[in-house]
């Protein structure tokens, strides 16, 4: 069994997200986000849940914040939720929403705890979407300026940004699949979504540095390889769809400049796409976008395995044999963080990486001695911070890991079923109760170091 030591300056973190954790829909002025609205809405989130009051973090944060003291990490990830500082998304900031994000900051530092601040974790306004959502180009805009006053309030303090978590599953899952807030089924929207997410990234970041000349500004992207379930040509293809669709339209405006023309060629076989054009991008976009970042966030859940449907698009499957799965139906593959990892430096050349969200839900036992046995999320947390140094052994500049998450929360539209946190929530009653995970993680941030091979 090896040791297998990480940087003295790594940053080892927890990351949290405003709607999932806040609560306090109403409080203090906060405006109505459209997920707020999306679980009013009979068959939208498994449970029929709602996420107010979630975990009360809005009330309940310097308890929670001494949970981050009592694990050690040295790095918190949250979001600032959009409509508690702009209630209808535009125009003068709301003073209490600043001033609570403020306070928070302010304590994060006092402890010694370096703040990543997310400014767009999909909690977008519902007033923006009442006038077209993120398919109107208007929208990128406004994004813009919410970033720009949020800088101007805690850029003296706060020297990391984020401005987008996965636009992926916002584009995608919000707008083309239905499955996520605002709830749209319209390929079209979906595609006009995503490079209003990319154009806004880039004019949030011109205005982030504007106002805060030393801050660090990056974008959270969830990557997964697509491995083909056979050796056929016809799985190959469906990998390179997959890969092209989900990672590379992305990855490549970013980095390149430009949207892959495979992944275009591809939308327009769907029909999704006119040939010879991309109607949403406007002059000047693609430079505004591929603007340097000065580091890329990575959240990996795992790989997608995909076949070829009859109909010639990618369909993901089950690794065959079977493979461990979590509660989302997740397959266990740390290897495949590595994977990632090491792509990233070798195609796009990246000047720092984080992994912004590592972790997995699994049904917990009830809390017992003042402690929740988890040992199957001590597995999963363990055998990806070794693909993880795997990955930094190997020459990847990988900064810094933040596991997901730091409590039980609302888990989108799985509502409360799902629970990935290291302490678990009573959400009844709102008691915290900390998981055997969190001990482990506790334990090895002190070491700074992880056990290659050891039984969890």
């Amino acid at each position: 069994m090896g040791i297998l030591n990480f940087p003295a300056d790594f940053a080892w973190g927890v990351a949290t997200s405003a709607q999932q954790i806040e609560g306090a829909a109403g409080a203090d002025g906060r405006g109505e986000s459209i997920w707020d609205r999306f679980a009013t809405e009979p068959g939208r989130v498994l449970d029929g849940s709602r996420p107010d009051p979630a975990c009360d973090h809005y009330r309940r944060w310097r308890e929670d914040l001494e949970r981050l003291r009592w694990l050690g990490v040295n790095a918190y990830r949250f979001s600032t939720a959009w409509p508690r500082v702009l209630p209808t998304g535009r125009g003068p900031a709301h003073a209490a929403g600043l001033d609570f994000y403020s306070r928070l900051v302010d304590a994060l530092l006092g402890a010694g705890i370096t703040p990543y601040l997310t400014l767009n974790h999909w909690d977008l306004p519902q007033a923006l979407q009442d006038a077209g959502g993120w398919p109107a180009r208007a929208t990128a805009f406004a994004f813009a300026d919410y970033a720009d006053q949020v800088a101007r309030r805690l850029g003296d303090r706060v020297r990391f940004w984020v401005t987008h978590n996965e636009p992926w599953c916002v584009a995608t899952l919000g707008y083309e699949e239905g499955a996520h807030a605002p709830g749209g089924r319209n390929p079209q929207d979906g595609l006009r979504a995503a490079h209003h997410l990319l154009l806004s990234h880039g004019l949030a970041a011109e205005r982030i540095r504007a106002v805060a000349p030393g801050a660090q500004v990056g974008i959270v992207l969830n990557l997964s390889p697509g491995w083909p379930a056979t050796d056929s040509e016809a799985d190959r293809d469906a990998a390179r769809q997959f890969d092209g669709l989900f990672n590379r339209w992305y990855l490549d405006p970013l980095f390149r400049g430009r949207y892959p023309a495979d992944a275009i060629a591809d939308r327009v076989r769907r029909g999704h796409l006119p040939a010879g054009e991309l109607p949403f991008l406007a002059e000047g976009d693609l430079a505004r976008i591929s603007a340097p970042l000065d580091y890329l966030g990575v959240n990996y859940y795992g790989r997608t395995i995909v076949t070829a449907g009859q109909d010639g698009q990618p369909r993901a499957v089950p690794a065959a044999p079977p493979a461990e799965l979590t509660e989302m139906g997740w397959e266990v593959h740390p290897e495949g963080l590595a994977s990632v990892l090491q792509r990233l430096v070798r195609e796009y050349a990246p000047p720092a990486l984080y992994i912004t969200e590592n972790g997995a839900a699994f049904a917990d036992p009830p809390a017992a001695g003042g402690r929740i046995a988890d040992p199957r999320r001590v597995s999963y947390l363990r055998e990806h911070l070794v693909a993880a140094h795997q990955a930094l052994s190997s020459g990847v500049p990988l900064a810094g890991y933040f596991a997901w998450t730091l409590l039980d929360n609302f888990e989108w539209n799985q509502g409360y079923t799902k629970r990935f946190g290291l302490f678990g929530v009573d959400f009844a009653t709102g008691e915290r109760t900390p998981k055997d995970s969190a001990f482990w993680y506790r334990e090895t941030i002190a070491a700074q170091a992880v056990a290659a091979g050891a039984a969890p």
